[in-house]
């Protein structure tokens, strides 16, 4: 395991940390902001239509994959430029 990689693994935990909480505040605005009510579906919430709660994980799953992309891109990248190597 190269340097980079053992740097980066720190990194990469703290960030996904801070990125999955980013995630699910933007998902909840996001939620908000379609018209729909403060909470979320929940896939076992029976008060809940199927469209719904599959919407709502649909939408919970895009906002959570772009945010997640975005930021192992950057942390690799700040890695890269502190280290030289790209941590991959």
């Amino acid at each position: 395991m190269n340097t980079a990689k053992i740097a980066y693994r720190p990194v990469g935990l703290l960030v996904g940390a801070l990125a999955g909480m980013a995630a699910g505040a933007l998902f909840k605005q996001t939620w908000k902001a379609l018209g729909h009510d403060d909470d979320a579906p929940d896939a076992m919430d029976e008060n809940r239509q199927w469209q719904e709660i599959l919407l709502a994980a649909a939408i919970q799953g895009a906002i959570f994959a772009v945010v997640k992309a975005a930021t192992d891109r950057g942390g690799a990248t700040a890695v890269r430029r502190m280290s030289g190597t790209w941590p991959g």
